[in-house]
């Protein structure tokens, strides 16, 4: 079962989107749209770069990779974050969190590298 991007209308008009794991989870939220038409664009990149190879940014020499690509550092707190830069080098995704170990956050890029292969997209929830 494929992952799915469920589109909604926050109560001040905007648009976003979460793309759930095949198992309902919430492996990423979007930032708010001004119209629907944007937030579909969102999506669409999302899906077509969710496949990016991993730029390890936490390593003493890291290896600088062409765009697309996820970036793994460190936030201020010392925790690891990635975030997803699209083939034009704009930020379309970033972790919420930090994650206390590499491997949580390779595994979350992971959820979502398998969650939007072949994601569908759910409106229904524009439909009240």
């Amino acid at each position: 079962m494929p992952g799915r991007f469920v589109i909604t209308k926050t109560p001040k008009g905007f648009y976003r989107f979460s793309l759930q794991a095949a198992n309902y989870q919430t492996v990423l939220t979007s930032k708010n749209y001004s119209t629907l038409a944007t937030c579909r664009d969102g999506v669409e990149t999302i899906k077509k770069n969710a496949q990016a190879p991993i730029e390890d940014q936490t390593l003493k020499s890291p290896e600088a990779l062409k765009y697309p690509k996820y970036e793994v550092y460190f936030d201020s707190a010392g925790q690891y974050r990635y975030r997803l830069l699209a083939s034009n080098g704009m930020n379309v995704a970033m972790s919420e969190d930090g994650y206390a170990t590499k491997s949580g956050c390779l595994n979350g890029i992971d959820a979502i590298s398998r969650a939007a292969v072949d994601a569908t997209i759910d409106e229904s929830a524009l439909q009240s």
